[in-house]
């Protein structure tokens, strides 16, 4: 108990020295084989990498994820959920319209997530759907994947300029909140007001009336 006990604790000092490891470079720094530092990182707790193929390892206290589950220690990619396949799977389907190959590769920080995605597609795990010239990846299970079509399709419609006093109350909103998204100012109108509001239509007002805001 006593060797286990030192053992875990200099494996907690090595990472305080350097959040993130791989496995070789592990295993000579504690003087112990690959498959006794796994069952070392077992019992403290840990995550592997979703980039570079899963080989890099941190513990569970280091990251602090993010809203989406996402945590980057430079170019090392760590999710909540752990794998590259998971991660996708969870990003997609808690979408609001979808997510295409190129905005889930710049969240991710991955050239591989084209390649999983098609193979998530072909095992029914994810839905696409052909937009513009690109795909909207779409979640597995068919009621979300309804209300993301939905929404895409909104999304893609050309903004109808708003009515004055609804106008008014999105710029009343957005002095309230100035650091909401237009997604995210849409959705408080609609559960405040009752009000449907497309984003586009938000950022055409701002457009209209000159002012700047970060999306």
């Amino acid at each position: 108990m006593l060797i286990k006990s030192k053992i875990n604790h200099l494996l907690v000092s090595l990472f305080k020295i350097q959040s993130c490891w791989m496995i070789e470079p592990l295993s000579l720094e504690l003087n112990y084989s690959i498959v006794s530092v796994r069952r070392f990182l077992s019992q403290v707790g840990y995550y592997s990498s979703f980039t570079h193929n899963g080989k890099w390892y941190t513990l569970q206290s280091i990251p602090r994820f993010n809203r989406e589950g996402l945590w980057f220690y430079d170019n090392i990619g760590f999710s909540n959920v752990g794998s590259l396949t998971k991660t996708l799977i969870k990003i997609t389907s808690r979408s609001q319209a979808g997510m295409t190959t190129e905005i889930l590769g710049q969240k991710l920080r991955s050239r591989r997530c084209h390649t999983v995605l098609v193979q998530l597609c072909r095992s029914g795990k994810l839905q696409r759907e052909k937009s513009g010239r690109s795909y909207v990846y779409l979640a597995g299970d068919s009621r979300t994947a309804a209300l993301q079509r939905r929404n895409l399709v909104l999304k893609n419609l050309p903004a109808i300029p708003l009515p004055a006093e609804v106008s008014v109350l999105v710029l009343v909103e957005f002095i309230h909140n100035p650091d909401s998204s237009f997604e995210q100012l849409s959705k408080t109108i609609a559960t405040k007001k009752n009000i449907t509001i497309q984003p586009k239509q938000i950022e055409r007002l701002f457009e209209m009336h000159g002012l700047k805001k970060t999306i």
